[in-house]
């Protein structure tokens, strides 16, 4: 039995998942109660926790210090960096990833373990695993902002599937998909 590849990413209304000078707060808006407790359960029943150097070093930074419901997940479940350039990993139950991202994560995929693997990405480390193909299952974010211009994750056709559809209260909305 192989362990699923879940990718999880915020999304503007007009389809980016960053803005064109890469920042992302604008994720904040439509953040709710009920959307942090569905983004805790995502979290909380991840195997472990897959990223990009991009988003390790940001995560990374922030935390190993921090506090409230989100916090335990992030800091207790093992997390895997692909970086082909990163020497070492502070963040606790963190290991590095080097080389080829695609056989990588067949491997990962084949360990065994509870939880799916939960991929957080920066646009360029999303896109990547896209292009791998291995995705299993998109959770798909969209908060009530238009960007007007910035980085897309998909930038070719994927074939998906609607498989559940949560409205939070503030406007933010979660599609999940999954892949074929």
């Amino acid at each position: 039995m192989t362990r699923a590849l879940v990718l999880k990413m915020a999304v503007s209304l007009d389809g980016f998942v960053a803005a064109t000078d890469g920042s992302t707060g604008w994720a904040a808006v439509g953040r709710s109660d009920d959307g942090a407790r569905w983004t805790v359960e995502t979290l909380s029943n991840a195997g472990a926790h897959l990223m990009g150097a991009n988003a390790y070093a940001e995560l990374a930074s922030y935390w190993p210090s921090a506090s409230g419901p989100m916090a335990e997940a992030m800091n207790e479940i093992p997390k895997v960096v692909f970086s082909n350039s990163l020497g070492s990993a502070g963040w606790s139950d963190t290991t590095i990833a080097a080389g080829d991202l695609a056989a990588a994560v067949k491997r990962l995929k084949q360990e065994p373990g509870d939880g799916y693997l939960l991929a957080h990405g920066g646009p360029r480390f999303a896109r990547s695993l896209v292009g791998t193909g291995l995705i299993d299952e998109y959770r798909l974010v969209v908060h009530p902002v238009v960007l007007g211009a910035g980085e897309p994750l998909f930038t070719a056709p994927v074939t998906i599937e609607p498989r559940d559809t949560i409205a939070f209260s503030r406007g933010a909305v979660a599609h999940v998909f999954a892949a074929h």
